[in-house]
């Protein structure tokens, strides 16, 4: 695949084959294109939690809020649950915070999974004192970002807005999800050259 294929590909999938298993191994490669990343002034402060274990991945699922803009969604049900996880964190002790580093491995793990017929989504949203208790992280690592993923079940369409200038995500009746994308035009302020 070209990069913007991959690019195209890579969706925000919530709804997975939970009878698709995710093995460590898979987990430790997509970490390895997270290592060979850019890193801001090189200090890799990133550090990962892996799991590809059923009760662990319970745990982790107990803990973090799917598709803010589905209100009436609670997440994936029994049966189309992520199958594995990758915690990013942020080692404080090395760097405070780490935004640009934790977009450009993040991006770079789900391009890698994607690659591998796999999909995810990247989720913010997370009871971080629960979750840093249930899975005894200690408190120097900074709970950034969650990787859930999976074997995707469900089908992203790319759309342009429309005229409203609704970009909030939906499903049909059919259960398709659609995301709305900004015009290039209205992307680009200015070409100089």
């Amino acid at each position: 695949m070209t990069i913007a294929e991959l690019v195209r590909k890579n969706r925000s999938y919530r709804r997975f084959d939970q009878k698709v298993a995710i093995n460590a191994d898979t987990l430790r490669e997509l970490v390895g294109l997270a290592r060979l990343s850019p890193s801001a002034a090189n200090r890799q402060p990133l550090k990962f939690i892996l799991s590809a274990d059923v009760a662990t991945n319970a745990k982790i699922f107990a803990h973090i809020h799917w598709a803010g803009y589905l209100k009436d969604w609670g997440g994936p049900r029994e049966g189309e649950r992520p199958t594995a996880y990758i915690i990013i964190l942020t080692d404080t002790e090395i760097s405070k915070e780490s935004p640009t580093d934790i977009g450009i491995v993040a991006q770079s793990m789900m391009l890698g999974a994607t690659e591998r017929g796999l999909g995810g989504c990247m989720i913010g949203s997370i009871d971080r004192d629960d979750l840093r208790k249930a899975l005894e992280i200690p408190e120097r690592y900074a709970i950034s970002l969650i990787l859930a993923l999976g074997k995707p079940v469900e089908t992203v369409v790319l759309e342009d807005v429309g005229p409203s200038g609704d970009i909030k995500y939906y499903r049909d009746a059919q259960g398709v999800h659609h995301v709305p994308k900004r015009l290039l035009s209205e992307l680009i302020l200015r070409i100089i050259g």
